[in-house]
């Protein structure tokens, strides 16, 4: 299909605003169908060698160290990168007539295979590699991405773009904003906490961009809410009432589709309730056990999967790196590298319903939120000690009080050591940080690894 087929005009200069790993494939995609492409950026040439000397990329304009008010209202299409905020030239080129896009609106025109869709604060790229899984077993075409790693964009002209494949994608609240004509055949509303409220004036703003994941859908589609999010069954029930929803939560109740029985997950249908135990996951966790059942009902609700794929695709996967996920073992201890907890209440989830006695190793960049609800989990559950680490250690220890015995680590290697001489065999110590990374780390991927390298480093 030709651009100007899918997008009802002819692009023949495209624009596309940001030159991160997005915008760079639509480049390229671009070009492939002969359009001529410039790539706006506020980086210079040094941050972008790679980019510029990419040979895909070759005959590509570059307009770099700012934007050009010229070439947004000169531009047939402009294609906007998740994360770009409202420009001025952006809103002059709209102003104009200018067409404007995102890379997943640009993408989902060019695939043919049913499309599974993720968004939620919390667990969205957990519950989109699930479903991934999932897929793979059914033997179909698969492609697993977008906000999780791969752009949306590459998937287009491979198999899994094709009617014969199944397409699962991760979306932010920043890649929905550009949606327009997105069709999932299944799409899941995970969670909504304050997040973002840089762009978003508040939590309503934040959620009714999240809600464009299924302003298309219809009742021969599945829409799987969380019902244990406070906010989001009302607000879907008020501006998709269009949908089929499917609800889920953790404790059995009237009206769920899917939910946690003592120790089984449970699909309820006509046809006969599917079952599967929750011991069989690998996950950890009682927030775990909430993005399955998400998982769940999207691919069986959407008919892309039979009860044994389904089963088959539960038992296989193994967590995520860097969210919860079992790194090493000494003396009969496990540690766990949850680094991508950089919100309290990604730390409350991780820490709800944990299988065994810990010692929590927190802190990092303090990203202004209360602790409070941290503190309550650490109180309900079973911590032998909390390691601070970092900028936020002080305030962490403020509002901890007495709720656990604290210590304090100048390194993440001297925390891991603290921590591990806190517990005892059969229990564990949690890289959990509650923080950003940027006082110590290039991010948090650099701050797991690190985390692993002083598991490795202990006394076998």
């Amino acid at each position: 299909m030709d651009l100007d087929v899918a997008l009802g005009l002819p692009p023949n200069r495209v624009l596309v605003v940001g030159a991160g790993k997005s915008g760079l494939g639509v480049a390229r995609f671009c070009a492939r169908r002969g359009a001529q492409v410039t790539v706006t950026d506020r980086l210079g040439a040094d941050s972008l060698k790679e980019a510029i000397a990419d040979p895909a990329l070759r005959g590509v304009e570059w307009e770099l160290c700012g934007h050009h008010e010229a070439s947004f209202c000169g531009a047939d299409l402009i294609v906007v990168s998740p994360g770009v905020p409202d420009l001025p030239e952006l809103r002059a080129a709209r102003a104009r007539g200018v067409r404007v896009t995102g890379e997943i609106e640009l993408a989902a025109r060019f695939i043919e295979a049913p499309i599974v869709a993720v968004t939620g604060t919390n667990g969205k790229s957990t519950v989109t590699a699930l479903c991934g899984e999932i897929a793979k077993q059914t033997g179909r075409p698969t492609f697993a991405g977008g906000n999780l790693g791969t752009p949306l964009i590459e998937c287009v002209g491979t198999e899994a773009a094709s009617a014969r494949g199944i397409v699962v994608v991760e979306l932010s609240s920043f890649q929905l904003e550009t949606c327009e004509r997105l069709h999932p055949r299944a799409a899941a509303l995970l969670n909504l906490t304050p997040d973002h409220l840089d762009r978003y004036a508040d939590l309503e703003a934040y959620g009714a961009a999240k809600l464009r994941i299924g302003q298309k859908m219809d009742r021969s589609d599945a829409l799987v809410v969380n019902a244990d999010d406070g906010w989001l069954p009302k607000a879907v029930a008020r501006a998709l009432p269009h949908a089929r929803v499917l609800h889920y939560a953790l404790a059995p109740r009237a009206g769920l589709s899917a939910f946690v029985d003592e120790s089984e997950l449970v699909l309820r249908r006509e046809g006969g309730d599917f079952r599967f135990p929750a011991s069989e996951l690998q996950l950890i966790g009682r927030h775990n056990q909430s993005n399955a059942l998400a998982a769940i009902l999207l691919m069986s609700e959407s008919g892309l999967c039979t009860d044994d794929q389904l089963a088959r695709g539960l038992r296989a996967f193994s967590p995520l790196p860097h969210r919860m996920q079992l790194v090493g073992e000494r003396r009969g201890v496990r540690f766990y590298d949850d680094s991508k907890a950089t919100n309290v209440d990604s730390v409350v989830a991780g820490l709800d319903g944990f299988p065994t006695p810990y010692a929590l190793i927190a802190g990092g960049r303090d990203k202004g939120g209360s602790y409070d609800p941290m503190v309550r989990a650490i109180r309900a559950g079973a911590c032998r000690a909390v390691v601070l680490i970092g900028e936020a250690a002080d305030r962490i220890a403020d509002a901890l009080g007495d709720a656990a015995p604290l210590e304090r680590a100048r390194t993440l290697e001297e925390a891991v050591a603290r921590a591990s001489a806190r517990v005892s065999s059969g229990e564990a110590v949690v890289l959990s940080p509650a923080c950003s990374s940027y006082d110590m780390f290039e991010n948090y991927q650099h701050r797991g690894r690190a985390f692993v390298a002083a598991v490795e480093a202990l006394p076998r």
